[in-house]
């Protein structure tokens, strides 16, 4: 992927590493759209980053994946760069009272919402590149988060599946895959001792220099390279089991 010169739309765009792509984007000679849920945010973003394009979307819901297809169809149909970011993250117990709904939550927004927007925007004939954001959790799960870790194996996998099908179109897809950050994932305070996302954006733009096409960086990098020996004993650590 070349990293300038692109028309790039980022969901989940308004913080976190969203908002860290859409600033490197923006500062490599790209034109960055980024849509969210939060409008006030949005707004926000619009006056810091006047180049910034901004689009109100709940990705839970398939009508509004519809719609901001149609709008990127009839406003930006030179758009060449999709990248599934938005992601929600619960911290649950399978016996919580609101687990199941909770669940659905997540499965709509990190699986449906890729899936669907991926399919959508396969029929822009000018897409050249798709870039899923996965997770180090894709590897190994954290039991306190079981629901997003799967989510995460289910788009690795998947992202695996669409470099191959897409192949054959001259479609490229990357694979972005974090370790814990920085950020508000799961809830403010969560991840606060954790590397900074600024961190993760210089080896994401460094490893698209290098035209790689699975981009890791700190614990994911470790666990996208372990055997099964070295993921049962991560397991373990990570999940105090014997």
């Amino acid at each position: 992927m070349n990293i300038s010169k692109n028309k790039i739309l980022i969901t989940g765009g308004a913080s976190g590493i969203g908002l860290g792509l859409a600033e490197r984007f923006l500062s490599e000679n790209n034109t960055v759209i980024v849509c969210g849920r939060r409008e006030s945010v949005l707004n926000e973003l619009s006056g810091l980053y006047p180049s910034l394009i901004t689009r109100v979307c709940d990705l839970s819901k398939a009508d509004e994946r519809e719609a901001l297809f149609a709008w990127i169809s009839n406003e930006h149909n030179d758009l060449n760069v999709l990248i599934n970011n938005a992601g929600i993250q619960n911290w649950m117990n399978a016996s919580d009272d609101r687990f199941f709904e909770r669940a659905k939550e997540e499965l709509a927004i990190n699986i449906e919402a890729p899936i669907h927007l991926t399919s959508l925007f396969l029929n822009l004939k000018s897409l050249t590149t798709v870039i899923n954001v996965t997770s180090g959790l894709a590897f190994v799960p954290l039991v306190k988060v079981p629901v997003y870790s799967a989510t995460k194996a289910f788009m690795h996998s998947y992202t695996l599946s669409l470099r191959q099908l897409l192949k054959p179109g001259g479609i490229e897809v990357i694979a972005l895959v974090p370790p814990a950050l920085n950020t508000d994932l799961g809830g403010k305070g969560i991840h606060d001792s954790a590397p900074p996302v600024s961190d993760f954006i210089d080896a994401v733009f460094k490893q698209l220099g290098e035209q790689k096409t699975d981009i890791t960086f700190g614990f994911s990098e470790v666990m996208a390279n372990a055997g099964p020996e070295d993921l049962r004993n991560a397991f373990k650590r990570m999940n105090g089991s014997n």
